[in-house]
């Protein structure tokens, strides 16, 4: 037996021997547009690059560095020396770098804030009451180290944070003044000032910031929140009935003073520019989107994973995906640069440019999407019994010698010479076509033009979009569209070919099982849907060029700037005329109940049942209750005396949604204010209350925070600091000069600045206490709760999706509508981001009977959106051909039971998930499965391939949709399975609770 297989392995050459040697390829060169004929590689020379200071490479720094250090001497001087020269190094490095420079913007601006303070002059125009040193929280709140946009932007919140803030000031003194002096009831005008003004002005504040979530919608709504509490709680106009405005003047000069200082900064010191950074995103994208295309190429003619799991890969993606999500950021500043510029028309162009960037991301999520169905075809071993796999397949010594890794860049040559085509084996068995083997045959006639194509498309991302900085100017070759248009002229027609070549063998008409045929139909499904994916990123491109030549042409010739054009109007006519949402089982079993009087009144009060709505009424009503000592005459003095107006803000922006969050937001609350109350007090006991030296102590403060703020992102934590420190240090240094009108209080001219500090440190801890008990007693959110609820509710809407059948509409001649309406998907993908948040607030809830599983809900997040991403995928061939050919109904008719099946079984997985993490209860065992009835429908593929493509009813074109479904439903299959594993970790064990009979 043994010699047997030796001697017929001996006579029979492997498969990887028997591949071509690599063939030429006809490509088209984007820049000449010549069409030649080459040998074509994808791979670039690797390189070890380190980043300098000035953002640019030095090859081989680590490795010389290293080689240095080890070759000098032991010496304590030396080593000291080395030391200094290091720190020194690192330290001028990072003062170059963009982060240095916004750390050093930030302390000059907090610096020319604290002048407010320190200067006579300027501390006179804001008069004798206290608060000046909020010109420097605002450098601080608003620091510079932002883009011009972004600096427009907040100037444009703080106006409006001033604006609310006087209307609720206003009108409580007013409703004040009608009670006490007209109507002659105070308790009643004072009742309507605590609840409706202050808590209910309170209450939208803290709904308008839980509702946008924005860092300047936050900053904004402290500030709001800080000169509401000051005028309604300390000021003393609301409660003794009269009108007086100097606070409210006080709060608009220090509004100017400290937006002034910061704009100034920001506009003269290294400047930032939206527009700028916003082009060197889509530099640093399209760099990376060609590194991850090439990538994902070469892995899929390969038929290795191995390609997807280098360290540059991930590297790659890690960056494809950081620019991908500035690039939204820099466009919504380069909105408020371009508009104050007059350039709209630039902006709306680069807000196209911007969303075809996103539409090449989704086609290279496609790209890999099949490759990943590759490897998984390639490693997964095939169905049928033993005698099934001899009979229709190869032997098992025979499968062991060929791998399941196909090489590279053994492709035919175009232009099919005999001398570079393999010769025919006389062994049987190696004409039988098994599922590697389909693999092999279809990059071997496609490869070549895969390469061709993809070459192209790396040139022209290499060369685009923009020209080296500052001027970044347009750089597209003219030549670029009409190359484009020639590659994919030419890649399609081979394409076309590869399938028919393929499909034509004598042995695809064999008969076979279904688990053989839908195998061989999974291969074909994979890699035509990669060869589409591959072709609509070519489209896309086009669609890039055309934006960019437009926005060339606008920058050249400057017209004057109108808001709208045509095109854009039509642009919008079609988003707003996208197909509508189909009706499901959601809008159904309501008919018979909408005329009853009591539902509908249950439907007009649906708002009060809304989380933001329930949230907004309980920090409002906590609110209230925190003022109310501010206007009873016995308890105000211990109001004021431990500054309550600093415990109710710091109880303003502790309350969050959800629990973890509060968690969160009061640890940060109450260190910073520990940490800031403890410089203060070193600060003040080192410089003696000198303004000079107290300057100086408050810039080394500033760089510190703003190192916190912009280096380690941990803005909350920085700014609490910096309030603490201001609040204590710098009122000490009024108090001191006699700069305010109660000059008595906490030392007057002697001020005790360890008394001063504890004030704060016991307002700011009591607020944030309140702020916890409000959260966790009324109406309480749990995010660890609302993270199951919102993934069950989900993963119900998911299942409900794929129970609708666009595809059936196709099949009656219908003008097709899509899965979801672009409205519908953006809602799924915001609520998904929402889950994100809701599992890292999670993550501070303490719960006694088990640390929070992170990691678990991670994945299920991951895998959920990838599960998104994929019924994307189909989606957006409905919106592109909503009519169906002659050829695509057969397809659609021959296999509508199956799918049919298909979406029924998905669809109550989706319920079953759901149910399991509603409850908390394990998956049941045995649950339908999707892969026979994945199989029979791409059996049922296959065979009306076999049969119908004699009579030439169906093009290739036409098995696009069918393909891409089969895909979408392999990928659900998998995320499924991976979904139900991670179920049956977190809830796999009974619990004894759960069986209670009670």
């Amino acid at each position: 037996m043994t010699s047997h297989v030796n001697g017929a392995n001996d006579q029979t050459p492997s498969r990887r021997q028997l591949r071509p040697k690599p063939g030429q390829a006809t490509l088209i060169l984007p820049k000449t547009g010549r069409r030649v004929k080459r040998t074509v590689t994808l791979r670039n020379t690797p390189r070890l690059k380190t980043l300098n200071g000035n953002g640019t490479t030095e090859e081989g720094a680590p490795l010389l560095g290293l080689q240095k250090a080890r070759q000098r001497p032991s010496d304590v001087p030396r080593i000291l020396l080395d030391l200094s020269k290091h720190l020194f190094y690192s330290g001028w490095t990072f003062a170059k770098s963009k982060t240095g420079k916004g750390v050093l913007k930030c302390s000059i601006a907090y610096f020319l804030g604290s002048l407010a303070t320190f200067v006579p002059a300027i501390a006179a125009m804001l008069g004798q009451q206290d608060g000046k040193h909020m010109v420097a929280t605002i450098t601080v709140y608003f620091h510079p180290a932002r883009s011009q946009g972004s600096m427009f932007e907040a100037i444009i919140l703080a106006v409006l944070a001033f604006a609310y803030a006087a209307f609720i000031g206003f009108t409580s003194m007013g409703v004040s003044i009608f009670f006490g002096r007209v109507l002659d009831l105070v308790a009643l005008g004072h009742a309507i000032v605590l609840i409706v003004l202050c808590g209910g002005g309170l209450g939208f504040v803290g709904w308008i910031k839980q509702r946008l979530g924005k860092p300047l919608v936050n900053i904004s709504c402290s500030l709001t929140s800080l000169a509401i509490i000051t005028v309604l709680t300390k000021e003393g106009a609301v409660q003794a009935g009269k009108f007086s405005n100097d606070k409210t003047v006080q709060v608009l000069k220090m509004i100017i003073m400290g937006v002034i200082a910061t704009t100034a900064v920001s506009f003269s010191i290294y400047p930032i520019s939206a527009r700028v950074d916003l082009r060197e995103n889509l530099i640093s994208f399209t760099d990376s989107l060609s590194e991850v295309l090439v990538m994902i190429t070469q892995s899929f003619l390969t038929g290795s994973e191995a390609e997807l799991q280098r360290p540059q890969h991930r590297e790659a993606m890690d960056k494809y995906k950081s620019q991908l999500a500035s690039m939204k950021k820099n466009l919504l500043e380069a909105k408020y640069e371009h508009y104050v510029a007059g350039s709209e028309k630039q902006y709306h162009l680069e807000a196209k440019l911007v969303e075809c960037m996103q539409r090449l991301s989704q086609n290279i999520g496609g790209l890999r999407s099949a490759a990943t169905t590759q490897f998984m075809i390639l490693a997964q071993p095939r169905l049928g019994s033993p005698s099934d796999l001899r009979r229709e397949l190869v032997t098992d010594t025979t499968r062991a010698e060929q791998p399941l890794i196909l090489t590279a860049i053994d492709e035919v040559s175009e232009n099919g010479d005999s001398e570079s085509m393999p010769e025919p084996t006389s062994d049987p068995e190696s004409s039988i076509p098994t599922p590697d083997n389909a693999f092999s045959d279809f990059i071997l006639h496609l490869g070549p033009s895969i390469k061709s194509l993809a070459f192209t498309l790396k040139d022209i991302l290499d060369d685009l979009p923009f020209g080296p900085g500052p001027e970044y100017e347009v750089t597209v070759n003219a030549r670029y569209t009409s190359s484009l248009e020639n590659a994919v002229e030419l890649y399609s027609q081979s394409r076309e070919t590869a399938i028919s070549r393929i499909y034509d063998a004598e042995e695809i008409g064999r008969q076979r099982s279904i688990e053989v045929e839908a195998d061989f139909e999974e291969i074909a499904a994979s890699c035509g849907v990669f060869s589409y994916a591959l072709q609509d990123f070519a489209n896309e491109m086009k669609t890039y060029l055309d934006i960019l030549d437009n926005l060339k042409l606008e920058i050249e010739e400057r017209p004057d700037a109108s808001t709208t054009s045509d095109q854009e109007a039509n642009m919008t006519n079609n988003i707003s005329g996208s197909p509508h949402r189909p009706s499901s089982a959601l809008d159904r079993g309501r008919n018979g109940r909408k005329a009853n009087l009591r539902y509908r009144l249950w439907k007009a009060l649906a708002i009060f049942r809304r989380d933001d709505t329930k949230f907004a009424i309980k920090v409002g009503a906590g609110a209230a209750l925190y003022a109310l000592p501010s206007f009873v005459s016995s308890t105000r003095p211990v109001y004021q005396r431990f500054r309550g107006e600093w415990g109710l803000l710091s109880y303003m922006l502790v309350c969050s949604m959800t629990i973890g969050a509060s968690n969160t937001t009061g640890y940060a609350r109450f260190l910073g204010t520990c940490l800031g109350a403890i410089c203060a007090i070193v600060a003040w006991i080192l410089s003696g209350g000198n303004p000079f030296a107290l300057a100086l102590c408050g810039w080394v403060m500033s760089v510190w925070t703003a190192y916190i703020i912009i280096a380690q992102g941990k803005g909350p934590m920085g700014r609490f600091i910096m309030l603490t420190y201001n609040l204590s240090a710098l009122y000490a240094y009024s108090l001191s000069v006699k700069d305010l009108d109660d000059d008595d209080d906490e030392g007057g001219l002697a001020p005790i600045i360890t008394e001063i500090a504890f004030h704060r440190v016991v307002a700011v801890l009591t607020g944030c206490l309140w702020g916890l008990i409000i959260t966790r007693l009324v109406w309480p959110i749990s995010a660890r709760q609302k993270l199951k609820d919102g993934l069950s509710i989900l993963w119900l809407r998911m299942g409900l999706i794929w129970k609708r059948h666009p595809l059936e509409d196709r099949l009656r001649g219908k003008i097709s509508n899509a899965y979801m309406d672009v409205a519908e998907e953006a809602h799924l993908h915001r609520f998904l981001a929402q889950l994100e948040e809701l599992r890292d607030a999670a993550n501070s809830e303490i719960n006694l009977r088990a640390p929070f599983p992170k990691a678990s809900y991670s994945r299920l997040l991951s895998t959920t959106g990838e599960m998104l991403d994929a019924l994307h995928a189909i989606n957006v061939l409905f919106l592109k051909e909503p009519r169906v050919s002659p050829g695509e109904a057969n397809i659609l008719e021959s296999t509508s039971v199956e799918r049919a099946q298909m979406r029924s079984r998905i669809s109550h997985l989706f319920q079953v998930m759901a149910s399991s993490i509603k409850l908390e209860y394990p998956i049941n065992d045995a649950l339908p499965s999707l892969e026979h009835t994945r199989d029979r429908l791409l059996a049922k593929v296959f065979s009306f391939r076999k049969e119908e493509k004699a009579a030439a009813i169906a093009s290739d074109k036409d098995f696009a949709l069918l393909y891409t479904y089969a895909l979408v439903t392999g990928q659900v299959e998998k995320a499924i399975k991976e979904i139900g594993s991670e179920l049956e970790t977190l809830f796999g064990t009974l619990d004894e609770d759960l069986l209670k009979l009670q």
